[in-house]
């Protein structure tokens, strides 16, 4: 039903490059591609089938995850988790807001997986798929 794309390290990086100084092709291969396939199915079964949506969702979603373990430059995350709430200049002052109940939370962390969550609605719907036509007693209809 779905597609499996082969996604690499240079596709990712000339379409995010902002990732290119702190997240090597090491890093992308043994930590972040391999996370994302667990938020973004990549092995066929999905429900994503074109190559371009998954194409898109799969770098979405690897830059989400290299958003959050190693910062905007490579450098690491910050350590907070959550939504910026409220925020103080004088003598450093940030609170963050991570709620439990929304099943976006997680992904609302970066401009990344506010996107992919977005771009993602149509497959989170249910789908209902009719079994077959019961007949209980196949003789009174005839």
């Amino acid at each position: 039903m779905g597609v499996a794309i082969d996604y690499t390290y240079a596709q990712w990086i000339a379409t995010y490059p902002q990732f290119s100084p702190g997240v090597s092709s090491d890093a992308f291969a043994n930590t972040v591609y391999p996370l994302a396939q667990q938020y973004c199915r990549n092995d066929g079964g999905g429900p994503v089938s074109s190559v371009q949506i998954q194409t898109v969702l799969l770098g979405l979603m690897c830059s989400h995850i290299a958003q959050l373990l190693y910062g905007p430059t490579g450098q690491g995350a910050s350590g907070i988790v959550g939504r910026v709430t409220d925020a103080t200049e004088g003598s450093v002052s940030v609170s963050a807001d991570f709620p439990s109940t929304p099943a976006n939370a997680w992904f609302l962390q970066t401009t990344f997986g506010a996107a992919f969550w977005q771009a993602t609605a149509a497959y989170r719907t249910m789908r209902y798929v009719p079994g077959p036509r019961r007949v209980f007693n196949p003789f009174i209809n005839q």
